[in-house]
């Protein structure tokens, strides 16, 4: 099986023939510092993932020692001696690539090695996953040099609540692995020599699931988020079952549990004209 890579200045995307991709941040040099470029480059990405209907999932890296130090100090010095509208321009960028990795079809892992800061830590939250190693630093450090994390909160308030998000971004305070594994940032942290073995771990996890599945539970959660009881919500949730049990992916995977048998879309199971069919469906849907 052959690995396939587009590559940018700034980032890297690697495509997995079993059907999911890496987005690596690959500045290391830079601690793969955010830039506008990076920014760019990054949205771009999502958007060439987003129209991939044979991906399954996708995991969001960082090259080298950490997976991102925040902004890069340049880019930040510019950002200082420009305009009011110059800037609300640049906010917006960042918006567009939190808001398109936040609602990106498929599942997304973010794996983290040492620091994560600023709109890192808004990336992380973005993704519906994350591990770390139990010593990776986190830190909301704008308030240090006079900033606040704008865009990013609404995303770190939903990954860590407002009573944490209020204690870290108004001390700046940094925190490891295990204090974000406590607050639901991550879902587990390991130590480092053991990072690369257990995200494989939960690569193989989470082939074993069917695609659509995936893409309809991710949708269905969204959602659901919003904690308010409505008639329409009800209705929803009726209909997304309803749904999914009559589609091809539903009916290969309930015919394969009640049969004792490996359903099509594992890595081992055969290409049914069922998950071929189901193939077929989840083109339609992420082109609509």
């Amino acid at each position: 099986m052959t690995m396939t890579s587009t590559s940018f200045a700034t980032i890297e995307l690697i495509t997995d023939p079993r059907g999911f991709a890496t987005l690596w941040l690959n500045r290391p040099d830079k601690n793969n510092a955010f830039n506008a470029q990076m920014i760019r480059e990054l949205i771009l990405a999502l958007d060439q993932v987003q129209s991939d209907a044979g991906l399954r999932f996708l995991l969001v890296r960082g090259r080298g020692r950490h997976f991102s130090a925040g902004a890069d100090l340049a880019w930040m010095q510019q950002a200082a001696e420009l305009d009011y509208n110059t800037n609300l321009d640049d906010a917006r960028e960042l918006a567009e690539l939190m808001y398109s990795l936040a609602k990106l079809k498929i599942p997304t892992l973010a794996v983290v090695q040492g620091a994560a800061f600023g709109g890192a830590l808004g990336l992380i939250s973005c993704c519906d996953m994350a591990i770390a190693t139990a010593d990776a630093q986190f830190c909301l450090s704008e308030v240090r040099i006079g900033l606040a994390p704008a865009v990013i909160s609404p995303f770190v308030v939903q990954a860590i609540g407002e009573r944490a998000a209020r204690r870290y971004a108004l001390t700046a305070e940094r925190f490891d692995g295990q204090r974000a594994q406590q607050m639901g940032l991550i879902a587990e942290c390991y130590p480092a020599a053991d990072l690369q073995a257990r995200t494989q771990e939960w690569i193989d996890n989470l082939l074993l699931n069917s695609p659509q599945a995936m893409r309809v539970s991710k949708e269905l959660l969204r959602e659901v988020g919003s904690g308010e009881l409505t008639p329409a919500l009800r209705r929803y949730c009726e209909s997304a079952i309803a749904r999914i049990r009559t589609s091809a992916e539903g009916q290969e995977g309930l015919r394969a549990f009640l049969q004792k048998r490996t359903p099509g879309w594992h890595p081992h199971g055969n290409q049914t004209p069922a998950v071929l069919a189901a193939r077929q469906e989840s083109q339609k849907d992420s082109q609509s």
